[in-house]
């Protein structure tokens, strides 16, 4: 696919952020081709991969609604956006039992299908109001950014650095939902 578009003409700074808009992929994979395949400097990497995979979220929570009613008309629409909505509410537990923090938590976690797409459809499902799912989305591409990123650039000492970021922004979430 990156051969694709560079045949195409299209720069590696827009091939960043298409790959960033992308669900599954999204930032998690954009980040690493930037900085070890392209070797755009981290900063900017960084900044472009944000931009890309933000672009999605409130384009998926104001318009998912009536996409899925458009999507439902043909039966293997229906089927697929059934499908979406159940998995989605089955492997959002965090965002409902911890709110704005689970949502920015969920997306925070650089693992396949829980990014900006997983957690906007899911902050749809839960009715969360579209201000605050987006701050809590973009707070949550922000630190999966930040783990990605520290994984490009160090390896096995950026994953053990990212491990403790996210820890510590989980117990703050945690101590900020359960006051001591």
């Amino acid at each position: 696919m990156i051969d694709w578009f560079l045949n195409l003409g299209i720069s590696r700074e827009l091939i960043v952020v298409l790959i960033s808009m992308l669900p599954i992929l999204e930032l998690r994979g954009a980040l690493p081709i930037a900085i070890n395949l392209f070797h755009i400097p981290w900063y900017w990497a960084f900044l472009l991969a944000l931009l890309g995979n933000l672009i999605p979220v409130p384009i998926i929570l104001l318009l998912l609604e009536y996409v899925a009613k458009i999507v439902c008309k043909v039966k293997i629409g229906e089927r697929f956006i059934n499908w979406l909505f159940t998995r989605t509410r089955a492997r959002s537990h965090i965002i409902q039992k911890y709110e704005r923090i689970g949502l920015v938590l969920f997306v925070a976690i650089p693992l396949p299908m829980t990014g900006a797409w997983t957690g906007s459809i899911a902050a749809f499902l839960l009715g969360i109001k579209f201000r605050y799912a987006f701050l809590a989305i973009l707070c949550g591409i922000i630190i999966a950014g930040i783990i990605v990123t520290c994984l490009s650039l160090l390896g096995w000492t950026g994953a053990l650095i990212a491990g403790i970021a996210l820890a510590i922004f989980a117990i703050l979430g945690w101590l900020q939902i359960n006051p001591v």
